[in-house]
């Protein structure tokens, strides 16, 4: 079968048959096309995983674009918060998908302890010192970074300190405010600093490709997908996600996952993706942003933008 646009076809008894795509069809076709116009255009790529439900399934349509490979390394930065389940899951997956994986984090910050946790920085500030300032140290090579080691399953010094300048990216444009204002394929200057004025146009599905020497790039290809399509998909494809999302019991779940300290679950009772969809359609969170239990959003006045124009995800 070939998807072509929002149809398909194929042959059945040497008749050709067209039919119109669904809407995850349609998606799933757009952000294959997305990966396979990054791969074929930029070097140096890597591909953010936060272990979250999005960048999960941005890494399953990575190894549907690629035939079961993922071509490029996917980094995680661990600030050392994240709920332990996540970092476990993140392990297994790693080594059951044999998968290229890099972490990197702001080793003197946590040494020294100016961390939200420890008392000695406000939300904002951590946030951009175990993220904002660990992701682009550890993109440019400048930082260590340390390597899954697949048959050991232990990581290991990375020796490879090569700048990664294209970098694959889960974010949706409903998720919250500043990431309306992304394209699919967005420029940043060389220390990841996001001109959101400065965005190339992207009409009729023809992106921009060609940037000026120089130039660090963030692609989104699940940009036009919402938290219900996410669900959807990951519904009818059976990937795994972290059980967090679910509620274990206690009438709560987390519907965005981050650092322990700074990221609260909301009231809940489903407890699997057919309950999560469920409840989604109901308009249970209609007016309840989807990061509304991540602290830090509150603290810089409702959205990232502060930090992300600074090189935050």
């Amino acid at each position: 079968m070939q998807r072509w646009g929002g149809y398909w076809t194929t042959w059945v008894k040497g008749e050709m048959v067209r039919g119109i795509l669904d809407h995850l069809d349609q998606l799933e076709h757009k952000s294959v096309h997305i990966l396979r116009e990054a791969y074929a255009n930029f070097k140096s790529l890597c591909m953010l995983w936060s272990i979250g439900k999005d960048s999960t399934v941005l890494l399953w349509l990575t190894r549907k674009a690629f035939f079961g490979h993922v071509p490029f390394p996917l980094v995680h930065i661990d600030t050392s918060f994240k709920i332990p389940e996540m970092i476990q899951y993140r392990d297994r997956l790693a080594a059951e998908w044999n998968l290229t994986l890099i972490y990197g984090q702001n080793e003197d910050a946590l040494r020294q302890q100016h961390t939200f946790p420890d008392g000695t920085a406000d939300r904002i500030t951590c946030c951009g010192l175990l993220k904002t300032e660990a992701l682009k140290k550890t993109l440019s090579g400048e930082w260590p970074r340390y390597k899954f080691n697949r048959a050991l399953k232990a990581y290991e010094r990375d020796r490879n300190t090569e700048p990664f300048t294209g970098v694959i990216v889960g974010a949706r444009a409903d998720e919250e405010g500043s990431r309306s204002k992304e394209r699919y394929f967005s420029p940043r200057n060389q220390q990841s600093t996001w001109d959101v004025g400065d965005q190339p146009p992207e009409f009729w599905n023809q992106y921009k490709t060609e940037f000026a020497p120089g130039t660090h790039l963030r692609i989104h290809p699940l940009l036009d997908w919402t938290e219900l399509n996410i669900w959807e998909y990951i519904e009818r494809e059976n990937i795994p996600t972290v059980s967090l999302y679910y509620d274990q019991g206690t009438g709560s779940r987390y519907r965005s996952l981050g650092c322990g300290p700074c990221t609260k679950a909301v009231e809940s009772t489903a407890r699997d993706v057919g309950e999560i969809i469920a409840e989604l359609k109901t308009g249970k969170f209609a007016n309840v942003a989807e990061r509304a239990g991540r602290a830090q959003d509150k603290d810089d006045g409702g959205g990232l933008e502060t930090l992300r124009r600074d090189g935050y995800m």
